[in-house]
């Protein structure tokens, strides 16, 4: 199980009350269940909620090491101990 640090940015920083935060996990699935069991306050912001099945929201961008998931392994991206994961939601600015 790799120990990785998780970035957060904007409003989920703020739902948080962190910028990161470091969890364990041997992928992308078990990384966002461990930190929605930590900040369930976050499931609605990330997920959209399709019968039994959780699908990212399409704003929502997941990088790891700065590579988007969609482009790896989707939620299967295997992770390796020290690598960083971003969660981006949608940035707006005037």
């Amino acid at each position: 199980m790799a120990s990785v640090k998780i970035k957060l940015f904007a409003n989920l920083r703020e739902t948080a009350g962190v910028s990161e935060i470091e969890l364990k996990g041997e992928d992308i699935q078990e990384i966002l269940e461990s930190l929605l069991n930590k900040y369930p306050q976050m499931q609605d912001l990330i997920f959209n909620d399709v019968g039994d099945k959780k699908e990212l929201r399409t704003y929502i961008n997941v990088l790891v090491n700065g590579n988007n998931i969609q482009h790896l392994e989707g939620f299967n991206t295997v992770l390796n101990e020290d690598d960083e994961i971003a969660i981006f939601p949608p940035v707006s600015g005037g």
